[in-house]
């Protein structure tokens, strides 16, 4: 399959980032990394060549952009609001840069938001904040609430809380939207969550599809059993989900 390196110079993050893209054709997935990882593990933990059939038919074509969680959300020596405004500012890369880039490679092809784990949070935050751009949302094992206490998953955020940080958890601004312009757009959107059921953030995942079954908003939750926060589990989920 055709595979790419790129790297350019971010003026939003003011600095160099790199990306993988694979295939030529067929609807983008846009897929960010887990925790603190980089562009290259979704391919790493053989990710693509679970997709490799789907990519080499054109079915999809996969971007796979680098993360900074270390430097934003998990970057306990800066305050809150420093660390929020450095996700803002990832995101602006994504939306600002990637996604133009993106769009030059296959013009008019749909958007697909996908993740696992903290990705997962990353692709489906993203979607919801920007709904104009995404026709899918396929978000693996993930958390929705940074505020969360779960299991061996802690709070990014110790007691810190306002405006900034409701506006990127999805699990607090998204029960409350009023009918608006942006969420007619949400209701484009066709979400599909999986999640074990064993997994920290089930309760979670489970929370967040009744909010939008209330807001009528698109979507699949698929429960597995145990577990299944592992890349043995999102390489079938993968293939099934995409």
């Amino acid at each position: 399959m055709n595979r790419e390196y790129h790297k350019w110079y971010s003026p939003a993050l003011q600095r160099d980032m790199e990306l993988l893209t694979f295939g030529t054709g067929g609807a983008r997935v846009l897929v960010f990394p887990t925790r603190k990882q980089r562009f290259f593990e979704y391919e790493d933990h053989g990710m693509i060549q679970a997709l490799q059939r789907k990519i080499e038919a054109q079915e999809i074509q996969v971007i796979c952009v680098d993360g900074i969680d270390g430097e934003s959300l998990y970057c306990f020596d800066r305050t809150p609001d420093e660390r929020i405004g450095q996700h803002l500012a990832y995101e602006r890369y994504v939306m600002d840069e990637v996604l133009p880039f993106s769009s030059r490679m296959a013009p008019g092809t749909p958007l697909i938001a996908h993740g696992c784990s903290f990705g997962a949070y990353h692709a489906l935050a993203i979607a919801v904040r920007n709904p104009a751009w995404f026709s899918r949302v396929v978000a693996l094992s993930g958390r929705y609430d940074l505020t969360l206490d779960s299991g061996d998953f802690h709070t990014l955020f110790h007691g810190f809380y306002g405006d900034r940080l409701k506006e990127i958890n999805p699990s607090h601004f998204l029960p409350e939207m009023q009918e608006s312009k942006q969420l007619r757009l949400i209701r484009r959107i066709k979400f599909t969550l999986v999640v074990g059921e064993e997994d920290p953030f089930y309760g979670n995942n489970a929370t967040l599809i009744e909010a939008m079954e209330l807001l009528r908003i698109k979507n699949e939750f698929h429960v597995w059993c145990g577990n299944a926060h592992r890349f043995r589990y999102w390489r079938q989920m993968a293939r099934i989900y995409l």
